[in-house]
């Protein structure tokens, strides 16, 4: 609602309550976002962004001599005073005649304002310009708080990176135990990747959130010669680019805004997906953080759901769809596209909101997750050496032909897999593998051994956060 709204509010149609209409979607919506995302993508937020772009708007015509001043300040004061009897609700339905509410959003605004002033409200502007600059207005307060959120991530991942660099884990491939890792350097992965994603969400905030002034057909013919210093005005009093022209059938920055989003919530579920993983029965290696009632199952008490992750793939897969209807919308007829940039606020709305919110469910997943070092041993040991098949054949062919020394170790797994002895036992049956073993200095079998540059790199991926924090 916008400043001064009532609860239950109708609108001119009398049909249904405005205020239901405006909250529809919350009791699933709200599940995969946070507050301070609905809140900034609320439709409150974007008539504000509007109010906004009009009020710079009228200012900065005002300042090269466009529009009289006395009328820039009434536009001023008219964009900054609260509707009360005006609700998004209404506004939408009438934006139904002309395809945007933008039409009935500047009519409602020069309703409002003097005859003198009213004329010179949205002046040599078009519709898609309001939309467009709203949408960049609103973005930046999304990105600043999905930079934050992508930040929380990548802290938590480093916590984990350094506090488990040593910790030794079956490293899954295919999801089938393949070689040993550590947790610190599945720790490290997620690190660097957070790093990346918010590297990408902040040249979109830095570089390419833009105001878009174009007029009807993109050459801002009704503002005259000043028309290039109105758009360089008009975006200093927005705190936004002015870009080299106007973009309304170039959406290429929108779409760099969708795909960081996108990028950070793939992120964000593939740290889900990990998580809920280990969390699976049979694996138990880390959980989620406990909470009262959280995880639980409505019909078995001695489940722990991993209830954060379903959050985080619930609003991965949303945000890829919306993502989809952004992305899609590049292709537009000519100066001005019928139906792709209208389509795109609706989606751009959802992929925030469900975007960020695994970004901020996926962080605080991280910084209280649970590590159970001890079973990762135990898992390390649960194929009896298996894990050690490449090393022991690297050591073999040290002695033995290599087709030798892999044809050994590949049919003593065989047989450890279908006995349940160990591989070191099942080599050490055949006598000249025996002797080549005895020869090899170290304990092959050791696991901690066989984890190679794990440290080097967990090294490597804290350096690196520590760059990117002393230049932020």
């Amino acid at each position: 609602m916008l400043p001064g709204e009532r609860p239950g509010q109708h609108d001119e149609s009398g049909d249904n309550p405005s205020a239901s209409v405006a909250t529809a979607g919350e009791l699933f919506g709200l599940v995969v976002t946070t507050d301070a995302l609905a809140s900034a993508t609320s439709d409150r937020a974007w008539l504000l962004a509007m109010l906004s772009f009009e009020a710079a708007l009228a200012r900065a015509e005002a300042n090269l001599g466009v529009v009289p001043a006395d009328a820039a300040l009434a536009i001023e004061r008219c964009c900054h005073e609260p509707w009360d009897d005006l609700t998004p609700a209404a506004l939408g339905r009438r934006g139904r005649l002309s395809g945007n509410p933008a039409v009935p959003f500047v009519a409602e605004l020069r309703s409002r304002l003097p005859a003198g002033a009213a004329r010179w409200a949205h002046f040599g502007a078009t519709s898609q310009d309001v939309l467009d600059s709203a949408l960049m207005l609103v973005a930046r307060e999304v990105l600043d708080i999905v930079i934050t959120d992508v930040g929380r991530l990548a802290t938590a991942a480093a916590g984990l990176a350094e506090r488990h660099r040593g910790d030794i884990v079956p490293a899954r491939t295919l999801l089938q135990h393949a070689a040993p890792t550590t947790f610190g350097v599945k720790a490290a992965g997620w690190l660097v990747a957070a790093l990346e994603a918010s590297e990408a969400l902040q040249r979109v905030r830095r570089e390419r959130l833009s105001v878009q002034l174009g007029g009807p057909a993109g050459t801002l013919a009704a503002l005259g010669p000043p028309g290039p210093r109105v758009v360089e005005d008009l975006a200093r009093g927005l705190g936004l680019h002015a870009p080299v022209v106007p973009w309304h059938t170039n959406r290429l920055r929108v779409v760099e805004l969708a795909g960081a989003l996108t990028a950070s919530a793939g992120v964000a579920a593939k740290v889900a997906l990990d998580v809920a993983l280990l969390m699976q029965t049979e694996v138990s290696e880390a959980f989620e953080p406990a909470a009262p009632g959280r995880g639980g199952s409505s019909s078995l008490p001695q489940k722990r759901n991993p209830a954060m992750a379903s959050a985080v793939a619930a609003a991965w897969r949303q945000a890829l769809g919306a993502a989809s209807v952004v992305v899609g919308a590049m292709a537009q007829e000519h100066e001005r596209a019928v139906g792709a940039w209208q389509a795109e606020h609706q989606p751009f709305t959802l992929l925030a909101r469900s975007a960020g919110g695994a970004v901020a469910v996926a962080a605080d997943i991280l910084s209280g997750l649970e590590v159970d070092a001890s079973r990762m041993e135990a898992d390390v040991r649960l194929t009896r050496g298996l894990l050690l098949a490449e090393r022991a054949t690297l050591a073999l062919s040290a002695h033995l032909p290599e087709p030798d020394a892999r044809r050994a170790v590949e049919q003593a797994s065989q047989r450890a897999a279908v006995s349940g002895a160990d591989l070191e036992r099942e080599l050490r049956l055949d006598p000249q593998v025996a002797d080549a073993l005895s020869e090899t200095p170290g304990d092959v079998f050791d696991p901690a051994g066989w984890v190679g540059s794990a440290d080097a790199f967990v090294e490597r991926a804290l350096a690196f956060y520590r760059r990117v924090n002393e230049v932020g």
